[in-house]
């Protein structure tokens, strides 16, 4: 374990080489957390034939997940910056572990909510921790750092489909359960994580901003207030079309192309898997050139591609998917880093409400995007989608990274 000088005003971490070790182990632990999360859209196909479930009942299922995350990731970073709990990590992916099982054997549309609510309860620890783990492993490589760790999550998301095909399709509802053993490896290596957490704690003075830098803070809280919200804003518009992609897409090339569930996934973990590539890429990017910059162009630059989307053969679609997955995830890590920079004193609680908000707003906008197809029909519904990343102009308005340092005197 790295001890380091402690020389930051940040109360996460001071300052020490990038230990990639640490970042590596944390995001296998994302992707075998988001990979467990992936089964359950992966399954609306499956259910909506063997329960006769509605979109609109499909909406619910991703909303009771989502918004537990949602609603408790900046409860659980607010709590953990004032109190830090490393076992917190392995003791919520046991309740993923549950979850999961409860999934695997649900035999009504109440049981399967309530196995999503358990597993929403995991995620909802997991990921500020680990976002934080993330940064206190960083060094001064955040853009790259948090990139290791939020490729980990899209690659298990990317599993989805594949899921899908291999597993849930010839087995069924009851596959779920081999996912069982995906949340007890999770459970181990979080434990050595958890253990190294604690040490490095041990060994660390974790310091709060210096009175200098909360004055400076003070003095620029509208301007602060006014970035967030343009954040809020940027993060609605890329998590509602990623819910239009990742829940309805399928059934749109199902309806379009008369293709089978398993040839529908295709699209959807090339869309994942390239978008995993894009959030790789996006945090060295965002550490080169500004994570604004990053930030603008992975909404201006998917807008008119995911416009055109709709409109295509099916050859022409598998690329664009790609192509739009590359570059609207590329700023899914950079808007985390960039609300950290934000508020520095506040890691966790940061962490939590961005990815907690992605969350969020997916959940709302499965039920939204799930009642809009039901009452408009699926084809406007994903064309409407189409034009949501146009909202990344409101990128322009939020401070650029040269005045981020300035604020925070790094």
């Amino acid at each position: 374990m790295l001890a380091a000088k402690t020389k930051t005003n940040n109360n996460t971490t001071p300052e020490q080489n990038t230990l990639y070790g640490i970042l590596f182990i944390i995001g296998i632990c994302h992707m075998l957390n988001d990979s467990i999360q992936a089964i359950i859209p992966a399954m609306f196909p499956i259910l909506e034939k063997s329960m006769g479930l509605t979109f609109t009942q499909l909406g619910l299922i991703s909303f009771a997940l989502q918004v537990v995350s949602s609603v408790m990731q900046p409860v659980v970073g607010w709590y953990t910056d004032k109190k830090s709990m490393p076992y917190a990590l392995p003791v919520g992916l046991t309740f993923t572990f549950f979850g999961v099982i409860g999934l695997s054997f649900a035999p009504t549309f109440t049981t399967i909510i309530l196995s999503v609510l358990c597993i929403g309860i995991g995620s909802a620890v997991f990921h500020p921790e680990g976002s934080r783990v993330a940064y206190m492993a960083a060094g001064s490589r955040r853009g790259l750092a948090q990139s290791i760790y939020q490729v980990g999550g899209n690659s298990g998301q990317a599993l989805a489909p594949v899921i899908t095909a291999l597993i849930l399709v010839p087995l069924g509802q009851f596959g779920a359960i081999w996912f069982s053993l995906v949340a007890a490896l999770a459970v181990g290596l979080l434990f050595y994580i958890a253990r190294w957490y604690s040490q490095t704690l041990q060994k660390t003075v974790l310091i709060k901003k210096s009175k200098k830098s909360s004055t400076t803070s003070t003095q620029n809280s509208k301007a602060i207030k006014i970035a967030l919200l343009m954040i809020v804003f940027i993060v609605f518009a890329r998590s509602w079309y990623m819910s239009s992609m990742t829940n309805f897409y399928s059934f749109y090339i199902i309806e379009k192309y008369q293709y089978s569930i398993s040839q529908s996934q295709v699209y959807i973990f090339i869309f994942l898997a390239t978008g995993a590539l894009g959030t790789f890429f996006g945090g060295p990017l965002a550490d080169k050139f500004g994570k604004r910059n990053v930030i603008l162009l992975s909404l201006l630059g998917s807008a008119p591609l995911a416009i055109l989307l709709p409109f295509v053969g099916p050859y022409v679609a598998y690329g664009l998917v790609a192509v739009i997955g590359f570059i609207l995830l590329s700023s899914f890590s950079v808007t985390v880093v960039y609300a950290q920079e934000l508020l520095p004193g506040k890691i966790g609680t940061m962490s939590g409400l961005i990815v907690g908000l992605a969350f969020g707003m997916g959940a709302i906008g499965s039920i939204a995007i799930g009642s809009l197809a039901d009452a408009i029909g699926l084809t406007s519904t994903i064309i409407t989608m189409g034009f949501l990343p146009v909202l990344g102009i409101l990128a322009f308005l939020l401070p650029s990274d040269k005045k981020l340092n300035e604020w925070n005197q790094i």
